[in-house]
């Protein structure tokens, strides 16, 4: 069953659109992610499905109720912000409990058992009669998240609520919520720019570039097989390189532009000019030597990353980056060979259109 339907959304800001015709089907308990750049529209798009801002044309239903011009309190949502906004004269508990006073839902036992049970949920039963300035950072997004999710929403939309803490914390809280979102089931929206927490959290993304929808599909679908140049670089840091396809099927090769042939066998490639999308880790680094289907580049700089290195490679007229293991370490000017699985390459168009 569909929780969340966005119907060609189109949003203007005096002259300047900045949602162009967005439709999402979202079904009842899945994890979407809205990713994309700064300015992409990502939050405008959240703040709609909340009732924070209205709509220029389109419709919006949750569950199958078309809620285009209700305000927030009627959609049955819930929503948590990048700041918290956590109230710092109440409590732990009276900050949870707070939306369900607001808006009147049952009795004050009742209210006390749902807030027992979401401080249970995000592991804070503990801190209940503390206030929010002697709480760490994670705790804190913890009592926003059971405030979220105290009055039982029908959607819980989340607008980057990871940006504010550190890495390890950061990392504690994805961990955190992958199991309340098994446990609760609830339909959740939530909008990010970090790529890591899209593949990691989600379901599905959908993958927002200037007002549109760039591409949507499941973490690995979109990773593996990106539709665009946007798609390819800002999922993943994919490299791209230009190049010549000649040849079908089993025989098809890619001509870079210094003469060099890359071997595109089981790809599906058309002849004529394109754009190989190759993942930086998909590439592996061989000494300098005769190895067939490989070709030669010069390493410019390595980068140690502990159990990895990035490595910064010039292939062609074009420079390219290399995760790769440890157990080979190659310097800066060091002539190389670069590997590539043909079953790993994406053929793009050579121009976006």
């Amino acid at each position: 069953m569909v929780d969340v339907l966005l119907k060609d959304i189109r949003k203007s800001f005096g002259s300047m659109e900045v949602l162009h015709g967005i439709s999402i089907e979202i079904a009842r308990g899945e994890f979407v992610s809205l990713l994309g750049p700064s300015g992409c529209g990502k939050t405008t798009l959240l703040r709609i499905i909340a009732g924070l801002e209205g709509v220029s044309q389109g419709s919006v239903e949750i569950a199958g109720q078309d809620v285009t011009r209700l305000p927030p309190e009627k959609r049955d949502i819930a929503m948590m912000f990048q700041s918290y906004a956590l109230l710092p004269h109440l409590s732990v508990a009276e900050n949870v409990r707070f939306p369900l006073r607001m808006r009147g839902i049952g009795s004050r036992e009742e209210q006390a058992e749902r807030v027992r049970a979401a401080l249970e949920t995000v592991h804070l039963s503990a801190f209940a009669e503390r206030r929010p300035r002697q709480l760490s950072g994670g705790q804190q997004q913890r009592v926003a998240l059971a405030r979220a999710i105290v009055s039982n929403p029908k959607v819980l939309l989340l607008d980057e609520p990871l940006s504010n803490l550190d890495a390890r914390l950061r990392e504690d809280m994805q961990v955190e919520l992958i199991e309340m979102h098994k446990r609760l089931g609830l339909t959740t929206v939530f909008v990010t720019h970090d790529q890591e927490e899209a593949l990691s959290l989600s379901d599905r993304i959908v993958l927002i570039q200037k007002g549109r929808v760039e591409q949507e599909g499941t973490p690995s679908d979109i990773y593996a097989r990106p539709a665009t140049h946007f798609a390819s670089t800002f999922l993943g840091t994919a490299n791209l390189v230009a190049a010549e396809i000649e040849g079908h099927g089993e025989n098809a090769a890619a001509r870079l532009a210094d003469g060099q042939v890359l071997p595109l066998a089981g790809a599906d490639a058309q002849p004529g000019p394109a754009m190989l999308a190759i993942r930086q880790e998909d590439v592996t680094l061989l000494a300098a030597g005769s190895v067939e289907g490989a070709l030669r580049a010069r390493v410019r700089t390595r980068v140690y990353l502990g159990a990895r290195s990035r490595y910064v490679v010039e292939l062609s007229d074009k420079e390219l980056r290399v995760l790769a293991p440890n157990d080979s370490v190659f310097e800066g000017g060091e002539d190389v060979m670069l590997k590539i699985d043909p079953a790993r390459i994406r053929i793009l168009p050579a121009k976006e259109t």
